[in-house]
Order: C-alpha cells, then structure tokens, then sequence
C-alpha cells in the first residue's frame, strides 16, 4: 500500500528517475519550455523549483549543491546568471504546466511546462505590438510612382537628344 508515499516514482528505479529528471531540469532551464506528460511534469516540478530558490543565493556552496543535482555546467551558469536574476522579486511557484491534451500514441495526458517569467505571450511582450504596426498606406505609394516617373522620361529625353547630336 502506498500510504504516506509522496515521491511518485513514475515506474523507475531510483537512479533512472534521478537521472531523467537532472536531464528534464536542464532542458527546461536552457529551453524555458519543454514538453512531456503531467506526472512526469508535477514531478519535476517539485525537483527544480528548489534549485530556482538556491539560485537566488549566488555563492559557491549554492552552486556546487545545484551543480550536484542537474550536473550540467551550462545549465548551472544559465541558471545563475539570467533565471535568478528574473525571479528575484517572485517568492515561489516559478513554473507553470499548460495542458495540451493526449498523445497519439498512448494517449498519455500530455503538458507543457514553462518558467513563469519567460512566457512572452501571456506576458504580453512586445511581440503582438510589432505585429499591428505593419500596414500598407496607398497614398505613399501611389506618390512615389509619380515621382519616380518624371525623372526616367527626362532622361529618356536627354539621350535622344545626345543620341541625335552625335550622327
């Protein structure tokens, strides 16, 4: 029975499960968004959302514990350097799982589960402002055919006339 249980331990040994979710975390700190199913994102949830807490700290012990968990170098400086520095202010729950729906496959519930702080669309970055801005204006256009074509037919005209002064 699995009373008091609180780790699920997604049918893996230990080793495997502590492995795939160093490599999970990293993904999601160099990624800022990753795919996979919900158990699998409630339980990286729970492993990387300490790690973005220590990496507020930034001192060499804090950096050799979270070096310890995701053993990725790149992934610790990425966490250190940009993630802490954007979460500074937040007191906690740094990731969000977005539900997509089930897999083709097995029909797995599957998600997506993002760092809060780097969602541009529902920050509403300035990402949907670049996009209404891009409109045609006739006017201008229909000015610049004008312009453009006085200047060709007095050149037009200033070679016929060296043309003619030339036979």
């Amino acid at each position: 029975m699995r009373h008091s249980r609180v780790i699920n331990h997604l049918g893996r040994t230990s080793s495997h499960r502590k492995a795939m979710l160093a490599n999970m975390a990293t993904s999601l700190i160099l990624h800022k968004r990753i795919t996979t199913t919900i158990a699998k994102a409630k339980a990286l949830r729970t492993y990387v959302e300490p790690l973005i807490t220590k990496s507020k700290d930034d001192s060499t012990h804090s950096r050799r514990v979270v070096f310890s968990y995701l053993k990725d170098k790149t992934a610790v400086t990425e966490l250190f350097r940009d993630i802490s520095l954007k979460v500074a202010e937040r007191p906690g729950g740094y990731t969000r799982i977005l539900k997509i729906g089930h897999r083709l496959g097995d029909n797995a519930d599957m998600c997506i589960l993002e760092l809060v702080d780097y969602n541009e669309a529902m920050l509403g970055g300035d990402a949907a402002k670049t996009k209404t801005s891009r409109r045609r204006r006739a006017p201008k256009k229909k000015e610049t055919v004008a312009e453009t074509k006085a200047p060709k037919v007095a050149a037009k005209a200033e070679t016929t006339e060296g043309d003619a002064a030339q036979e």
